[in-house]
């Protein structure tokens, strides 16, 4: 398995991955608006996007970061805002080598860290996070304003 930056070239099987972590989280499919979109995040390189992919030029995942800066530590500091593995890849340590990239990340971009949020019902990535090293915040107050 190689893990490398996605490129525009991806964009293509990327969308379908992409689709495919929409769908897991209830939204409609759309692979016109996954393509527009994973096209100007390259494009712009206002994220961090890894991909695995197999010795046949598959892609079969990918873990998406945005940087952010943390004012109180003067640094900056990631979300991990998307992780996914193709159903057919998963449980064999995909996810945990894509993390492992994220971490990676942080350390040659002299991040203080990174953080993530996923729903209580993701019993994946709730089994998954704290085996790589994160640790659930329980001292902070999550708040959402949301115009959808």
């Amino acid at each position: 398995m190689n893990y490398r930056l996605a490129i525009s070239e991806d964009i293509d099987h990327l969308s379908e991955l992409f689709d495919g972590y929409r769908l897991f989280y209830r939204k409609t499919t759309d692979l016109e608006g996954a393509k527009t979109f994973l096209e100007h995040r390259i494009s712009k390189q206002d994220s961090k996007l890894f991909v695995a992919e197999t010795d046949e030029n598959t892609l079969v995942g990918f873990v998406q970061l945005y940087p952010l800066f943390s004012s109180t530590r003067m640094k900056k500091f990631w979300l991990l805002n998307d992780l996914f593995v193709h159903p057919e890849f998963r449980g064999k340590g995909v996810a945990i080598e894509l993390i492992q990239r994220a971490k990676a990340l942080v350390l040659e971009s002299k991040a203080c860290g990174m953080f993530l949020e996923t729903e209580k019902s993701n019993l994946i990535g709730n089994t998954l996070y704290p085996k790589t090293g994160f640790v659930l915040n329980t001292d902070s107050n999550y708040y959402e304003w949301s115009v959808e």
